[in-house]
């Protein structure tokens, strides 16, 4: 007599930790790939700032052997990065400021109150976000110009503050709409005006997407490149983006020092958004929330 066995089906708890191990896998593989690819170019870029032009000729991906510092010392004794580096401070500092004020100033009547034509104003802002800033080179540099605000800091930082503020009203909106009318009501009850509301209570409350829109503003000036390239001239103006620039076409044979210098110039973006981090995402997703 022969006995015939048959494989059990798989149940569907099988079937769905199966699928979770898989999504899982797709995920970790996809995260390490990113990751590679956005690690890997900034390795090269560190690791070959401690190298010689001759070793990086002869062996491009090579480790450092010995490890050079030269390239990184010149740099860092060198007046002129640092002046560069205050520009990009003072310059990404104005148009933080700017920015983060006018947009909370917009977004608070476009969130608490209801009135005609609030939907067309809100809309108006949001089509900024379509707009890129080499759509308007040419009658920005002239609108400078008959300003004199060519080779100043405040040409640089009043446009990006323009630039900035469709996404400034686009995250603070939403924020501010989350904040309870009650709340507002009680204020109003105790003798608080509309603007000490706002001043006093509903900024405070606002913190996390303040914060959010101030990072990603203190580093969209600190990475800027068209606009300080279209009003700087002067070489004692430049911010750092420019600096990396005129650094590369004065030292074109120099390929590790100009890396070094590349590098350098990372770090301190770096740094800030790294150390921010927490605050971009808390912001966002209070800004999604409402």
């Amino acid at each position: 007599m022969v006995s015939t066995t048959f494989a059990k089906p798989p149940t569907a708890s099988t079937v769905d930790k199966a699928r979770s191990a898989l999504s899982k896998t797709l995920v970790y593989v996809v995260a390490l790939t990113v990751a590679a690819v956005v690690i890997l170019p900034l390795a090269y870029v560190i690791l070959g700032g401690f190298r010689s032009t001759g070793e990086l000729a002869a062996d491009p991906v090579g480790w450092p052997s010995p490890w050079r510092i030269g390239n990184y010392t010149a740099i860092l004794g060198s007046l002129s990065f640092w002046q560069q580096i205050g520009n990009s401070v003072l310059i990404a500092v104005v148009t933080t400021v700017i920015v983060v004020f006018l947009g909370a100033l917009a977004a608070y009547p476009l969130s608490r109150y209801a009135f005609r034509g609030r939907d067309a104003v809100f809309t108006f802002f949001t089509l900024g976000l379509v707009f890129p800033v080499g759509v308007a080179v040419l009658p920005l540099y002239l609108l400078l110009r008959d300003f004199n605000l060519l080779d100043n800091p405040l040409g640089v930082a009043l446009p990006q503050a323009a630039f900035g503020l469709p996404t400034t009203i686009v995250i603070l909106r939403p924020f501010m709409r989350t904040i309870p009318g009650e709340l507002e009501d009680a204020a109003v009850i105790d003798g608080c005006s509309r603007f000490s509301f706002f001043w006093r209570i509903l900024l405070p409350l606002s913190r996390p997407a303040l914060l959010t829109v101030a990072v990603l503003n203190v580093v969209g000036s600190w990475n800027a490149f068209l606009l300080p390239l279209l009003v700087l001239s002067d070489p004692a103006s430049f911010t750092l983006p420019l600096g990396v620039a005129n650094f590369q076409s004065q030292y074109t044979q120099d390929t590790a020092r100009i890396l070094a210098f590349t590098a350098l110039s990372m770090v301190p973006a770096l740094i800030f958004f790294l150390v921010a981090e927490r605050r971009i995402v808390g912001g966002l997703t209070g800004a999604v929330k409402g």
